[in-house]
């Protein structure tokens, strides 16, 4: 799904004839599988990540949580329809796409009576676009929800709303098409129109940039764009004197859960057919996360006496964050050692670096998904390497992995996708909350704040005994 125009720009350069594609049809099992894939990450999200961060949160702020995230998935999706589908996945330039797809426009010929394709990862297959637009709208949608857990508990439902219409169009869209755009959905049947559509790739595809299913996109977008929050918007009132105790753990294992299930079609998903690269992902996936669950099990362990459950799911999650930019390039070993390294570092993440950032965190996006995300961004240059049993770089061409590839200089390429992600995301979350404290305002009053949020800004209650 995402790949590097080296090799093939290489060749171009040296005269080498480059063969044709054999053109690709639908193929219905890879169909099934990315409506199955979509299902699992709408689950990821709504019941998920809502139960997640809402067994968090204390009691009074459980339903305005679940409010958030159901509301801002809702919300994402119809923009992404809108128009967010086609700035992220049509042609326009490095940084930003067109406006072909606007309103889903061109999808479906009704004069002709058909529906346009998509690519699968191999390029031998196709599935139909309105498979991909939705698929790739859950990505978006649950990307937006995730900001959500770093300022729970403090701030206006109205402001929420407004500026995740403000992030995603102006955070989420443009580095998505910098990391995942290459062709667009359309069909590449020879090598020299592959060759012209990737020339307008995006900005951090053209660097040959790894991202398989979101470190970069999803993880850490996403976490920096919170944790900007939670400096513009402020610590909660009480925090280090009141109790902050999650409500219900119960709940946020069972959100865990249901996280770690939808993430194989978060991940497998993204090679866009039921194929090896997805088997590969599927089982890296698996082992990455419970790896990390064991490894934060054990450090709370050692160094806080108690395993806690709440330990354990962050674990999982952290593995879950850190495998998913290369679970579709690294091999089952390194997806090992990421998983161990995600769940003692994303536990240093939560405990010290929290404490070194001085910001109110809620439920540590940034500890979880900021520190998980770079670590795999990072650890894909590593263990993508075919010496260490990865993929190496995906030659679209030979449709295989490249044997020509230097740890080194890919780790450096990540590197700059994490740099460049970080500053982007942190700008326009910083303008887009300052923009949104003018006009609605950011925070609840303080006397709404203590009550909780449920009756004062939904006037409904969670729980009613």
């Amino acid at each position: 799904m995402k790949l590097t125009t080296k090799l093939l720009a290489g060749a171009m350069a040296a005269g080498l004839a480059l063969p044709a594609l054999a053109a690709p049809t639908i193929n219905k099992g890879d169909t099934a599988w990315m409506f199955v894939a979509t299902l699992l990450v709408i689950m990821m999200s709504i019941p998920g990540l809502a139960l997640f961060y809402g067994g968090l949160v204390r009691a009074k702020n459980m339903l305005s949580v679940l409010m958030q995230v159901f509301m801002v998935f809702s919300l994402i999706i119809v923009l992404w329809c809108l128009y967010g589908y086609s700035l992220a996945f049509t042609q326009g330039n490095a940084f930003i796409g067109g406006f072909d797809r606007v309103f889903l426009n061109g999808i479906y010929d009704a004069a002709a009576g058909t529906f346009s394709q998509a690519a699968t990862f191999s390029k031998e297959t196709m599935i139909p676009e309105f498979i991909f637009v939705a698929f790739q709208g859950t990505f978006a949608a649950i990307t937006c929800g995730l900001i959500v857990g770093a300022f729970a508990e403090r701030v206006r439902f109205a402001a929420v709303l407004l500026f995740m219409v403000l992030w995603f169009t102006f955070g989420y869209l443009p580095v998505a098409h910098m990391v995942w755009f290459w062709a667009g959905p359309d069909a590449i049947t020879d090598a020299s129109t592959l060759a012209t559509v990737t020339g307008n790739a995006g900005f951090l595809w053209q660097k040959g940039a790894l991202d398989f299913a979101g470190g970069t996109v999803v993880h850490i977008n996403a976490a920096v764009a919170g944790l900007v929050g939670a400096y513009v918007i402020g610590k909660r009132i009480g925090l280090g004197r009141e109790s902050m105790a999650p409500h219900s753990l119960t709940m946020t294992m069972i959100g865990a859960s249901l996280l770690w299930v939808g993430w194989f079609g978060f991940n497998a998903g993204s090679a866009l057919e039921a194929g090896d690269i997805a088997a590969l992902a599927f089982i890296n996936t698996l082992l990455a996360t419970a790896a990390a669950a064991v490894s934060w099990m054990f450090g709370e362990w050692i160094f806080k006496r108690k395993p806690s459950l709440l330990g354990a799911v962050s674990g999982a999650v952290s593995g879950l964050v850190a495998i998913t930019p290369g679970c579709g390039f690294v091999g089952p070993m390194g997806a090992l050692v990421m998983g161990l390294l995600a769940g003692v570092i994303c536990l240093w993440g939560v405990t010290g670096l929290k404490r070194l950032l001085g910001a109110d965190d809620s439920l540590d996006v940034f500890g979880v998904h900021g520190v998980g995300g770079i670590l795999g961004a990072l650890l894909t240059g590593v263990f993508a390497a075919p010496q260490l049993g990865g993929q190496g770089i995906w030659d679209y061409i030979a449709n295989k992995g490249s044997p020509d590839y230097s740890i080194a200089n890919q780790v450096w390429v990540q590197a700059q996708a994490v740099g460049i992600t970080i500053v982007w995301s942190a700008v326009v979350a910083f303008v887009a909350f300052k923009l949104v404290d003018v006009v609605v305002g950011l925070r609840v009053p303080a006397d709404q704040e203590r009550e909780g949020l449920d009756i004062t800004s939904h006037g409904e209650s969670a729980y009613h005994a």
